[in-house]
């Protein structure tokens, strides 16, 4: 019965994950299983960013289960989350390594956005990293009605990095950091001096930024053990990486879609690709040179040709 309750312990998540095993149990096992909610486990600490947080102090432990019990229960965007990871990760992680940023604040666009590499919020804040036009352009990327560099990967999480980079440098613990990237700098550095306190767990602040840090926290223990809070992935459900050719563009384009077929794509792709192009021709009166993702070959969008990689084993099951 308790390998049947590893299986069913969450039983909102999928219908596959339900029916898997139910054979060997009774009619009434069955009923009683599926009629269940059963809250998930929550630690006595967790570890962020190589910070150890005690969440013995009960209005921690309460706002930490709080957004482990959201995620679980609102599985769909925590699912795609974790399948978007294997095809993001892989590009992200060296861009924070080699800035010196810790690998745990990949949790943080995955709060900013599912990673979902279009999102956009009803506040104008777009990306993966849900940069602001201002806040974006602050740190070196470009944004206009013909390229917007928040939807470039590699180019707004190196910009991430030198905003938490900043701001580190400025509260020295990346809790602080976490909420700051959610309330600003200015808001928790004020908060932080009008209550006379050092550190963020210490703050009253409005709730979505009180919430934020937590949430981080919380993607981070699920991410890292999926399995344990009831998600079960196999290896061939992770989204993958693509495989491009890189071309430079130091010219007009005219326009993109006559590019995009020059090159051997489509238009589609070319956008999907590159969602940094904003429009159907690119002035570029400077000169900057651009990097166009294309399609390495004929058989790089096929699934069976990928085949599959997995980023953390920790995801799937075997």
């Amino acid at each position: 019965m308790k390998k049947h309750i590893l299986l069913y312990i969450f039983p909102a998540l999928t219908a596959g994950a339900l029916l898997l095993g139910a054979t060997s149990m009774t009619s009434s096992e069955r009923s009683d299983v599926y009629s269940r909610t059963i809250n998930p486990d929550t630690p006595a600490s967790v570890t962020v960013c190589g910070e150890k947080v005690d969440l013995d102090r009960l209005d921690m432990w309460e706002r930490f289960d709080r957004e482990l019990t959201s995620m679980i229960y609102t599985h769909g965007n925590t699912l795609l989350t974790i399948k978007r990871a294997n095809k993001y990760f892989p590009v992200m992680a060296p861009i924070l390594k080699k800035n010196g940023v810790p690998d745990d604040m990949l949790y943080l666009a995955c709060i900013e956005s599912y990673l979902n590499p279009t999102a956009r919020s009803s506040a104008g804040a777009a990306g993966i990293w849900q940069f602001m036009p201002a806040t974006a352009k602050q740190y070196g990327l470009e944004v206009n009605d013909y390229v917007d560099e928040r939807y470039n990967l590699e180019k707004a999480t190196a910009a991430a990095c030198r905003y938490l980079k900043r701001s580190y440098n400025k509260f020295g613990n990346w809790p602080s950091v976490m909420a700051a990237y959610n309330g600003g700098d200015a808001r928790i550095t004020k908060e932080l001096e009008a209550q006379q306190v050092g550190k963020f767990f210490d703050l009253h602040l409005v709730e979505e930024t009180l919430r934020y840090p937590f949430r981080v926290m919380a993607m981070k223990t699920i991410m890292e053990q999926p399995r344990a809070f009831g998600f079960m992935l196999k290896d061939d459900q992770l989204y993958q990486p693509g495989q491009f050719k890189r071309v430079s563009v130091n010219t007009p384009v005219e326009d993109w879609a006559a590019w995009a077929k020059k090159n051997g794509t489509t238009y589609a792709q070319l956008r999907r690709d590159n969602p940094w192009i904003r429009a159907t021709s690119l002035p570029n009166k400077s000169g900057k040179t651009y990097t166009v993702l294309i399609p390495a070959d004929s058989k790089s969008l096929s699934r069976k040709h990928l085949g599959t990689k997995t980023y953390s084993e920790k995801w799937t099951i075997k």
